[in-house]
């Protein structure tokens, strides 16, 4: 019974949060003491979504972006999961490795946007390269940091019964660190989603953050937000889901919280 009255409380305190903001952008837009060129009133966003709703380009936009996001994020994710898990295990690997990665983590994906364009063109894979590279660097450290912060013991008993390296892998490591990993991951794809604007603010012609740069040009505020609130939705929808994910896969696992 507490267990629930706490999930409760939880999701009213969520709830009520965004009843707080709402009704500050009421206040400021309706009120009047902000400019709608600035700052749009919810009716006007809200019509501006349900225009591009009537004529299917929401779905559309909506759809090329997130499938951008998650092509991006799922080979940042394939790839990073063994690099980090060998980084955490191995030092010599780590010592060849990471210094490269801590190195090109720091560039920005905007100057690289260029390179990309140059390298791959104006197509789909030009826009999955720059999700790709604005998460990729990020989480093979964080799965390295996640891998390294196992119980040793765990795999030493393994070792002792006899287990070889990729039991050891598969059977230890992987299982006991994917709690861990799973909220990586989760955290991951949240960045993603941030630098879907960035891969669609060059030779693009659909997607939400091309409708965002565009409305940008004519001072289209409303459209601007409402791009803005899509892309805040759909990556609450992608986060809720990892979470659900997460307790499907890994049920042991709790979150200590208050």
């Amino acid at each position: 019974m507490k267990k629930k009255s706490g999930k409760l409380s939880y999701g009213c305190l969520s709830f009520i949060s965004f009843c707080v903001i709402i009704a500050a952008w009421c206040v400021a837009t309706y009120g009047g003491f902000v400019n709608e060129i600035f700052m749009p009133s919810p009716t006007d966003v809200w019509n501006s979504l349900v225009e591009m709703a009537k004529d299917g380009s929401l779905l559309e936009h909506c759809y090329i972006s997130t499938k951008r996001v998650m092509v991006g994020w799922v080979w940042s994710a394939v790839a990073a999961l063994p690099i980090g898990m060998l980084m955490a295990r191995s030092k010599k690997f780590s010592a060849i490795v990471q210094p490269v990665i801590e190195f090109v983590r720091y560039l920005p994906v905007v100057a690289l946007v260029p390179l990309t364009l140059l390298y791959l063109g104006i197509e789909e894979n030009q826009k999955y390269v720059i999700i790709f590279l604005g998460t990729f660097f990020q989480l093979v450290l964080m799965v390295c940091d996640t891998v390294s912060s196992i119980d040793k013991n765990m795999i030493n008993a393994a070792r002792t019964l006899g287990a070889g390296k990729l039991q050891v892998y598969t059977q230890v490591i992987f299982p006991a660190a994917l709690p861990g990993l799973m909220d990586d991951f989760r955290l991951t794809i949240g960045w993603a989603w941030t630098y879907l604007v960035v891969a669609e603010m060059v030779a693009a012609s659909s997607g939400l953050g091309y409708i965002i740069l565009k409305s940008q040009r004519f001072l289209a505020t409303d459209v601007i937000f409402a791009g803005l609130i899509m892309i805040g939705v759909i990556g609450l929808v992608t986060d809720f889901l990892l979470r659900l994910l997460t307790k499907i896969i890994v049920p042991w696992h709790e979150r200590l919280g208050d």
